[in-house]
């Protein structure tokens, strides 16, 4: 899982989701897996 300092950023790339799983908030990338993130 990466740090990244806002998933603003990460959202944009290509193929990723934003999804809400038990109150926080995470980035899935299917493409790159290496783009994941959660925050909260």
């Amino acid at each position: 899982m990466k740090v990244v300092k806002s998933l603003k950023s990460l959202k944009q790339k290509d193929g990723s989701i934003v999804v809400r799983r038990h109150g926080k908030v995470f980035v899935i990338n299917k493409r790159n897996p290496r783009w994941k993130a959660r925050q909260g």
